[in-house]
């Protein structure tokens, strides 16, 4: 196991105030503005593409979160460095950029959903394209002492196969659908999110 006391670190500064820092109103803000311009501009299905993949990674955190609840250790952990650690796997900062994470890649796909790139459907290759970006990235994460992979058995190829493939396929597929069906999609997954975090915080305080 990689550096298990991370967990009881991670776990002395959950959801305290006391490492809180001012930048994180200007990055709410900075969200914020992204939002109000798409919304603007009508960009429906790219904030679509951004709602869906927002909902994967809270389901994602409380798995994890969840897995730390049942073995004693989560998957990864954070347990130094964010202004507020919301779950034990997830900071502020980590969850503002993922709020735009979806919204940001939709930039780059093609109007037409039959576009294929290399033989491969667009939506299909973007998303495993960007999975695979943001693995490497959570290897250099890992180097430094804000970011832990507790077990070893977890790594960039476990994260990328169960981590960020259904976070960016579900966000690049959403961004096709009609928008009846994103609403359904993007609302069933924040009622179960919503649910989740009710019962193993509010209720069980599990998580």
């Amino acid at each position: 196991m990689n550096n298990p006391e991370a967990t009881g670190e991670a776990l002395a500064i959950l959801r305290s105030w006391e490492n809180f820092q001012w930048y994180v109103v200007f990055m709410i803000v900075v969200v914020m503005f992204i939002y109000f311009s798409e919304i603007q501009k009508k960009n429906w299905r790219g904030i679509a593409a951004g709602m869906s993949l927002y909902m994967v990674h809270w389901f994602v955190e409380i798995i994890n979160s969840l897995f730390q609840v049942f073995t004693g250790h989560a998957l990864w952990t954070i347990p130094t460095g964010t202004a507020f650690l919301i779950l034990i796997g997830v900071g502020i900062e980590i969850s503002l950029m993922f709020s735009i994470m979806g919204l940001a890649v939709s930039k780059i796909l093609p109007e037409d959903p039959r576009e294929k790139i290399l033989g491969i459907p667009s939506r299909l290759f973007v998303a495993i394209l960007n999975a695979g970006i943001v693995s490497i990235l959570e290897i250099i994460l890992i180097m430094t002492p804000t970011f832990v992979w507790v077990w070893e058995w977890w790594n960039a190829l476990t994260v990328f196969i169960f981590v960020y493939i259904p976070f960016f396929v579900v966000s690049c597929y959403c961004y096709y659908w009609e928008p009846k069906q994103q609403r359904i999609v993007i609302g069933t997954m924040a009622a179960i999110n919503i649910a989740l975090l009710v019962i193993f915080i509010g209720i069980l305080g599990w998580i």
